[in-house]
């Protein structure tokens, strides 16, 4: 299966193209879990000294924020390790001081619908093989975010359980492409749409004499 160490071009072992490539991550944040990693990026966005990824946070004042990670595969493992060990960092400094074991952290990525299937795989066979080897659990969102093609995907566990399942996942996503154009999420959008939808109720009950 794996290539021996003299292959060339594509054929290259698969731990080196991996980390050769690009890859962009998108999760699903709190505003104020952003604000505490944002104070050193007043522009929205940086390139983290210490994975050397870029990470971008969406503008917006709804409660929750798009924090963009782009860079190598290592880079973005990188960070997403650092905010997962800051996560749990606030939720421990949250807690009455008494420490009850590691608190579950969670992250949810968004991720294109057209992905899902190979993340969740045939009959949950993928999704479920992720679980029991990292330890963390993983849900697929049945749901469509709203205005968009993409799934939120929600990860829990403690930061390294969250950390090896993040890298199978995006193993999962490089090895299966998005299929047609994706409709990014906007969080600031579904407000709006929420509106429209209350509107459009009022409307069709008005007339009834």
């Amino acid at each position: 299966m794996a290539s021996p160490d003299g292959a060339s071009g594509v054929g290259s072992s698969p731990e080196e193209t991996e980390l050769s490539i690009t890859l962009t991550l998108r999760m699903l944040m709190h505003g104020k879990d952003i604000e505490r990693r944002a104070r050193d990026v007043p522009d929205g966005v940086c390139h983290h000294p210490q994975s050397s990824a870029r990470i971008t946070i969406s503008e917006g004042s709804c409660p929750e924020r798009i924090t963009t990670i782009t860079g190598s595969t290592d880079a973005v493992f990188r960070a997403v390790s650092m905010i997962a060990f800051k996560l749990e960092e606030d939720l421990g400094a949250g807690s009455d001081g008494a420490a009850v074991g590691r608190a579950p952290v969670t992250l949810r990525l968004v991720i294109p619908a057209s992905q899902c299937g190979s993340l969740i795989g045939k009959a949950g066979a993928k999704i479920r093989e992720i679980r029991e080897s990292t330890g963390a659990q993983v849900q697929v969102a049945g749901d469509l975010l709203p205005n968009s093609t993409e799934r939120a995907v929600t990860v829990s566990g403690v930061p390294d359980a969250i950390i090896q399942c993040v890298r199978q996942i995006c193993a999962v996503i490089l090895e299966s492409p998005p299929k047609g154009a994706t409709i990014p999420y906007h969080p600031g959008l579904s407000l709006g749409t929420i509106l429209l939808s209350a509107n459009q109720v009022r409307g069709h009950s008005l007339p009834r004499g």
